[in-house]
């Protein structure tokens, strides 16, 4: 008898660990600043933050969730849009959902300049990820449908450097921090404080 009931407590815990426990609503917030741990996308604030043809919705960040190692974005670029021609100092990884465009990618980032970019295909169900510091420019070339992305980074917030071409030398670059996303929720403390 004993040893039955370790064999059902054996049971029990090997399936407390294999089945979902039920949702409380304990458990369903953020411990940080309140949020709810489980967001409808449809209903997270999206901007294009100045810059025409852009969708851009934090989906889990740096300064609104608290988040201090990667940053998850949803954007989405009408035909013809981009971003501009940029370099951060941390990684970045795409993952296209719908539509295609190309990216355009420095090789010779290390140079006193960008010089003439690579360019990419990228298509709806591709991926592609940017090294540290390489100069690249994101861009919807399809005529007819949206280019739409989820962008994963790491080391949140982004410092951005802002080229005006591709021949711009490094040094001319212009220093973009906190980026448009992040400048809302970082100066709000600042409010606060003041």
């Amino acid at each position: 008898m004993r040893r039955m009931s370790g064999v059902l407590v054996l049971i029990f815990y090997i399936l407390s660990l294999l089945l979902p426990l039920p949702i409380t609503t304990a458990s369903s917030w953020c411990s940080i600043k309140g949020l709810p741990l489980v967001r409808n996308i449809s209903e997270l604030p999206q901007d294009n933050y100045g810059r025409g043809g852009l969708s851009h919705i934090t989906l889990a960040g740096s300064a609104m969730h608290g988040l201090k190692e990667v940053e998850v974005w949803l954007q989405t670029f009408s035909p013809g849009s981009r971003t501009p021609i940029h370099r951060h100092s941390c990684e970045e990884i795409f993952v296209v959902l719908k539509g295609s465009g190309t990216l355009y990618l420095a090789s010779s980032s290390h140079e006193k300049y960008p010089g003439k970019p690579q360019e990419y295909f990228v298509f709806a169900n591709s991926t592609f990820h940017i090294p540290v510091n390489d100069v690249h420019q994101v861009w919807n070339t399809n005529e007819h449908e949206d280019l739409q992305m989820l962008v994963i980074i790491s080391r949140p917030p982004v410092k951005v450097f802002i080229y005006e071409d591709w021949f711009m030398p490094h040094t001319a670059a212009k220093l973009k921090f906190p980026y448009y996303w992040d400048e809302q929720c970082l100066l709000e403390p600042l409010k606060d404080e003041l």
